[in-house]
């Protein structure tokens, strides 16, 4: 049975469990909520289940077990949480094994390594702790993939590890793993590795070294990885020494000293071990005056307020889940009736120096205050993830009202309207009225969230800065944004100027006119809604090819159209290509004042 990739939204019906001949099930990329039953464990024959890209909650049901002729088991990109139940160990035939991208903790299960015939095992963008087991290393047949990337692994990588030598693809990207990458000397059938964002030292194996001059971004953020330079290598290690320090920087460096020298290296030393200690003092000193002064320090707990919250949520239970992200994860929390708060778990590998100017940042985020921009209401910081609270939003974010919500709600052209000159106003505050200006780097949709009164407010202004302040790699080039919302000056690099954001802000306005996603599966040729409604319009010039098909009773107003068409053209000005030619958002707003001369100002 296969009905992916239709959008189709509910739940998983319990009855699926009645039809025992079922060998196959794929409900991929679909609008799917809820559980997922533990009837299914009655499918004796089942050997594919195929559930990824959907909204499902709560845990794998030990039901699933049962399914003993299980082959393949993908339920990635979901809201799935609690721990990988040891009772799946019956799926003694399985090749893939895919839960990434969901929010499972506990550890990396030693049981895995009895499944003998895996080829693919993706547990990738979890909260996954604890040590990489050495069992892993039993997975010989293993040859595709592994990826344990994005979750809070600690310890050095097993020895073990480099029995797999016929994987092709291994990721063990954005942990908390230390030692050397010896272990993977021995893996000669790697064509893609990525290590970065650990704490990984020593040099790197020189099976590695065509991997690390193709994909040098792979091993970046482990500041104490080092590279074996040949005396016979030329512009190869020009390259390299941008990026990678030589092994053996130090050791030449001494080489042939005198016995005065040694001397005088000596006394030297003793003489700035005394300094560092005079150091460490003073900004021992000076930390604890600084956490005194800051409103929450690194050590302090909950307020009161987040404590309740917490409490609300069963300490953040997976069944409070609203929404994920590229930033986190949000939850809802109801202390009382019409006091709902939405509080958002970011994930990020800071240290301490860094955690105390993050502090400051959130704090001034927090005197931010605009009617189109969401309120920071408290927040909380620890060694490796972060609580931001924010009020509730009834009417959830312009992405569902647009596109999630079944069947789709009314939206008249009035409060599309509204909607586009108020994130303008939050936007144009931003980039004006705050000191430095705030670039947001990934305006959409999702990030729109829509009050009672369909009332724009944009969250995660900041966060972009936040998390760029918590990396452990001052050298990382993550793109910051969403796919079809980057500008394309930005595809390869971070989006940090306001030109990128008034780019983003186009494509909103794009999908308020049509009501079709950034990345819609109706475009053709792979293209995307700025692609797709320049063509139409270059080859038509007419509104009615483009627009929402609920609107066009309206155009019975001529004045509606006019406006449209109006927006249509800000629309056009702002995704241009070249970013010089691009409005301001200043000039954004005015532009959409003067195409609804009658509407009033609603600026903050």
């Amino acid at each position: 049975m296969d009905i992916s990739n239709n959008e189709i939204s509910g739940e998983i019906p319990s009855t699926l469990g009645n039809c025992s001949n079922l060998t196959a099930i794929n409900l991929s990329m679909n609008n799917l909520t809820g559980v997922i039953p533990q009837e299914l464990g009655s499918l004796a024959e089942l050997g594919s289940l195929i559930l990824f890209k959907n909204n499902l909650v709560g845990p794998l049901p030990p039901h699933l077990s049962n399914c003993t002729k299980m082959d393949k088991f993908d339920v990635g990109s979901n809201l799935l949480n609690g721990s990988i139940p040891s009772s799946l160990r019956s799926w003694t035939g399985l090749s893939t094994l895919i839960l990434s991208d969901n929010s499972f903790t506990g550890g990396v299960p030693p049981f895995l390594s009895e499944f003998e015939k895996l080829s693919e095992l993706q547990l990738g963008g979890n909260f996954l702790g604890g040590a990489i087991p050495s069992s892993i290393g039993a997975l010989v047949s293993m040859f595709y993939a592994l990826n344990l990337s994005n979750n809070a692994l600690t310890g050095p990588i097993p020895s073990e590890l480099g029995k797999l030598t016929r994987l092709q693809r291994l990721d063990l990207s954005h942990n908390n793993l230390i030692g050397t990458l010896k272990a993977l000397d021995y893996m000669n059938s790697l064509i893609e590795v990525d290590v970065s964002d650990n704490n990984f030292t020593g040099a790197v194996p020189e099976t590695l070294m065509n991997l690390l001059d193709s994909s040098p971004l792979s091993f970046l953020g482990n500041p104490f990885l080092c590279v074996n330079y040949p005396p016979s290598c030329g512009s190869t290690c020009a390259r390299r020494s941008n990026s990678f320090k030589p092994c053996n920087s130090q050791s030449s460096k001494h080489r042939g000293l005198s016995k005065v020298a040694i001397a005088f290296v000596s006394l030297g030393s003793s003489l700035f071990v005394v300094f560092v200690l005079y150091v460490l003092v003073y900004m021992f000193l000076l930390r604890e005056k600084t956490k005194q002064e800051l409103e929450i320090s690194a050590q302090e707990g909950p307020s009161a307020l987040l404590n309740k919250v917490l409490e609300a949520t069963a300490n953040l239970n997976g069944q409070y889940i609203i929404g994920k992200g590229a930033h986190g994860t949000v939850y809802k929390a109801s202390l009382a009736p019409d006091k709902d708060y939405a509080v958002k778990k970011l994930l990020f590998a800071g240290h301490e120096g860094t955690r105390l100017s993050m502090v400051r940042e959130i704090q001034t985020l927090g005197t931010i205050r605009h009617r189109n921009l969401v309120k920071l209401e408290d927040f909380w910081l620890r060694r490796d993830h972060g609580l931001i609270l924010y009020r509730y939003m009834q009417n959830g974010s312009l992405h569902d009202v647009l596109h999630e919500i079944k069947p789709p709600p009314t939206l008249e052209w009035s409060v599309r309207y509204r909607i586009a000159l108020g994130t303008a106003y939050g936007l144009e505050y931003l980039h004006y009225d705050c000191d430095p200006p705030i670039v947001h780097r990934d305006v959409k949709p999702m990030n729109i969230l829509l009050d009672a009164d369909m009332e724009p407010h944009i969250a995660d202004f900041g966060i972009a800065k936040l998390l760029d302040q918590s990396s452990a790699s001052t050298a990382s080039t993550a793109v910051v944004g969403t796919t079809g919302y980057i500008a394309p000056e930005n595809a390869f690099r971070p989006a940090k100027s306001v030109e990128s954001d008034v780019y983003s802000y186009g494509v909103v306005l794009l999908e308020l006119i049509t009501r079709k996603k950034a990345l819609d599966p109706s475009f053709v040729e792979q293209t995307d809604i700025v692609g797709w409604v320049r063509s139409v319009w270059s080859n038509t010039e007419e509104i009615d090819q483009i627009v929402d098909s609920s609107l066009k009773e309206e155009f019975l107003d001529s004045s509606i159209m006019d406006q449209v068409v109006d927006v249509l053209m800000v629309a056009f000005r702002c995704t241009d290509k070249d970013p010089r030619k691009r409005p301001t958002m200043r000039d954004v707003v005015k532009q959409l004042l003067d195409a609804n001369p009658q509407v009033r100002s609603i600026k903050g």
